[in-house]
């Protein structure tokens, strides 16, 4: 029931592929700080709580690499590391979520030495990965008590297993009620333009031996009409201060959707997606991806050559039509303002 998606193995940061999924198990060894940014930037691994366990990683790497002699010229490449991953994927607030925490924790011990620094990172990247399994569990615990007793529900992106240290967050509820033997059955959204839904999800689901319908984005209207669907689940990239939720392109569509057919809508996402700091969704920066990504499938080109295309990878779903956020310390509903700050001054 769970995937390992990246860890630490010989001196490395090591993640599957997952442009080859799922024709391919393709493992990268990414041995620099470089390979760790491309990594992120190019989707290899991908997954809000997956980027930032790889960039937790990758902080550790570049300590363990250094051959600064002072504490404080460790601090200034971990800085640099920082700006560097950070830069990689604007949008998902867990990446600088991540690498902030290792970089105060660099910062708590430099006062010990260069190696102290050193194995304290390495064992905050492995704190981190295990914390995020661990709130994966936790919010499978608490949403799976939302599933309708039918039990269909609508997924959209890949926010499995491969998204996160291994269990999942929207599917994290979907695997525990399968777990205790209510029924199931998840319809994939394919999910364009990147197919996460149709090459990563199915194939987790099929590996969790859990029922499945793919159905391409532009079904989903037509499946709530007829009663297919009894609640949508999404994860989470960043979670602003007012309930306002990015998430990968599609997701506000469902949500519009989701209203207009009585269905609810759940957000699930551990606490570290949330960021009081962004006032609301306005203010969550988007990220542009290359367009070729629109007009061209695994390399093959679908569009006139010379057709101009648009990527924007994300949208922002409005607090207004999430119904509640799932998160590993419990169930958040509205007025979201003031229940996610009262979730975050209890930790």
């Amino acid at each position: 029931m769970e995937l390992r998606t990246v860890w630490w193995e010989d001196d490395a940061v090591c993640l599957i592929d997952q442009r080859k999924l799922p024709h391919t198990m393709e493992v990268v060894r990414c041995t620099d700080l470089a390979a760790v940014a491309y990594a992120i930037r190019s989707m290899q691994v991908r997954g809000a709580p997956a980027i930032g366990c790889t960039a937790a990683y990758g902080m550790a790497l570049v300590a363990q690499q250094s051959v600064a002699l002072t504490p404080s010229a460790l601090l200034t490449e971990l800085v640099q590391a920082k700006a560097t991953l950070d830069s990689q994927r604007p949008t998902a607030v867990n990446l600088a979520w991540a690498t902030s925490r290792m970089l105060r924790r660099a910062e708590a011990v430099a006062s010990e030495g260069v190696e102290a620094i050193k194995h304290a990172l390495h064992a905050e990247a492995e704190a981190i990965f295990a914390e995020d399994l661990a709130m994966c569990h936790a919010i499978g615990e608490h949403g799976a008590s939302l599933i309708p007793p039918r039990g269909h529900v609508l997924t959209h992106c890949n926010a499995g297993g491969l998204a996160t240290a291994g269990y999942g967050t929207a599917l994290a509820p979907i695997r525990t009620a399968f777990a205790q033997g209510r029924p199931v059955h998840v319809f994939v959204d394919e999910t364009r333009p990147f197919l996460q839904g149709a090459r990563l999800t199915a194939w987790e689901l099929l590996q969790a031996g859990i029922p499945q319908t793919l159905i391409t984005d532009n079904m989903a209207a037509f499946m709530m009409q007829r009663g297919q669907i009894d609640c949508v689940i999404v994860g989470a990239d960043r979670i602003a201060a007012n309930g306002d939720v990015a998430n990968k392109i599609g997701t506000y569509g469902l949500a519009v959707l989701a209203r207009y057919h009585n269905i609810p809508f759940y957000v699930a996402a551990p606490s570290s997606t949330i960021d009081l700091a962004t006032a609301s969704g306005a203010d969550i920066p988007i990220e542009e991806r290359d367009p070729a990504e629109v007009t061209h499938i695994a390399g093959v080109a679908i569009a006139p050559q010379g057709v101009r295309a648009a990527h924007p990878a994300f949208d922002v779903t409005p607090n207004e039509l999430v119904t509640a956020i799932i998160t590993e310390r419990g169930i958040v509903r509205p007025p979201y303002l003031a229940a996610l700050r009262q979730l975050e001054s209890g930790r």
